[in-house]
């Protein structure tokens, strides 16, 4: 009409030659990402939410005791710390219940990807399994990622009490008065260390009743408002109760005296070092099963944290002994102190099988 003329012979060889050009074209490229993703897997080549991006989201950090307890402090200072050298906001979260028991079975049972963690604890770690051989885990069912932390404990009183100091404390024992005593729950080392001192010092275990808490804050609080004699509490968990004058000390379970605490005799002081084996110690644990990556991302984090002045700063100013050790000799140094304390359980027939 225009006097235009196409050739419409020569149009269509072309036109299908640029379509199997761009099939080849497609082809080849379907080719080249397949052997990319191929040589990527089997050199271990991070591809797009592979394990080796974690964290890439927010971990929760579940703390197995109440708010204001060990636990529960140690869990925030890693909340408000290891983020810096993670990458990712914790979230902490207090699972209570059956001394420790219902939180950190929660994690064992967690998926092992390393986004839901433990606050571990001497008492629901290594005491109450030392003790209790019904519960749903035993000691080493968990990747221990590492310990950070050792705590002394410290004998303490109502201030308002007629126990002014040890030698008042220990003559009521000898003498078999009837005490009360307040713990975090059974099996936790506020209950199994009232226990070893009460071993050390030949004292009458029957004689002192036991009231247990769900958490070391409420059983201080017991101590506080007088509805129990005494308490054998973490000393960071109680080291603002000690300053207030809410509570008073007897004796620190370390070789030397704690400087936040400088009147306060050590065991060896007043004549019972034995009770130094009541130590309490914080750790990051996981599920059995965690990937490595995410092991030496935590054995990394750990050793920053280590380093770092402000978590150091907070961790000594709760009267705490920054102490933190990788994967297998948190192991070796748990087992060593499980192994002592089943043993010294048995012998006072205090184990539950």
């Amino acid at each position: 009409m225009f006097g235009y003329h196409v050739n419409t012979e020569t149009h269509a060889l072309r036109v299908n030659k640029i379509f199997w050009n761009k099939e080849v074209m497609m082809r080849q490229l379907i080719h080249n990402l397949t052997s990319l993703m191929a040589i990527a897997a089997a050199v271990g080549l991070p591809l797009a939410a592979h394990a080796s991006d974690y964290p890439n989201r927010p971990i929760t950090l579940v703390a197995p005791y109440g708010p204001g307890g060990a636990s529960d402090l140690s869990a925030r200072l890693v909340a408000g710390s290891a983020p810096a050298f993670l990458g990712q906001p914790m979230l902490v979260v207090n699972k209570t219940g059956a001394a420790g028991v219902v939180g950190s079975n929660f994690v064992r049972n967690s998926k092992p990807d390393g986004y839901t963690l433990l606050s571990a604890r001497v008492g629901c770690q290594m005491g109450v399994p030392a003790m209790n051989k019904t519960i749903p885990y035993k000691w080493d069912d968990f990747t221990m990622l590492g310990l950070i932390e050792r705590n002394p404990f410290v004998l303490v009183v109502n201030p308002k009490s007629s126990i002014k100091t040890f030698a008042d404390f220990e003559k009521k024992i000898k003498n078999g008065e009837e005490l009360v005593y307040s713990s975090a729950g059974v099996g936790t080392l506020l209950h199994t260390g009232v226990a070893v001192m009460a071993d050390a010092m030949n004292a009458n275990f029957e004689k002192l009743i036991h009231v247990p808490f769900k958490g070391g804050g409420k059983a201080a609080a017991a101590v506080v408002s007088g509805q129990v004699d005494f308490s054998f509490q973490n000393l960071s968990a109680v080291s603002g109760k000690l300053d207030a004058g809410q509570l008073k000390a007897l004796v620190v379970t370390t070789p030397a005296r704690q400087k936040i605490i400088p009147d306060v005799p050590t065991a060896k002081e007043v004549g019972y070092q034995n009770i130094e084996m009541v130590v309490g110690w914080s750790a990051v644990y996981g599920p059995p099963g965690l990937p490595q990556d995410v092991i030496s991302k935590w054995t990394d984090t750990l050793q920053k944290m280590k380093k770092d002045r402000g978590w150091n700063k907070m961790t000594k100013g709760l009267g705490n002994i920054v102490d933190v050790r990788s994967p297998a000799d948190t192991r070796a140094y748990v087992e060593a102190q499980y192994k002592a304390y089943d043993k010294a359980l048995n012998k006072m027939g205090l184990r539950i099988e």
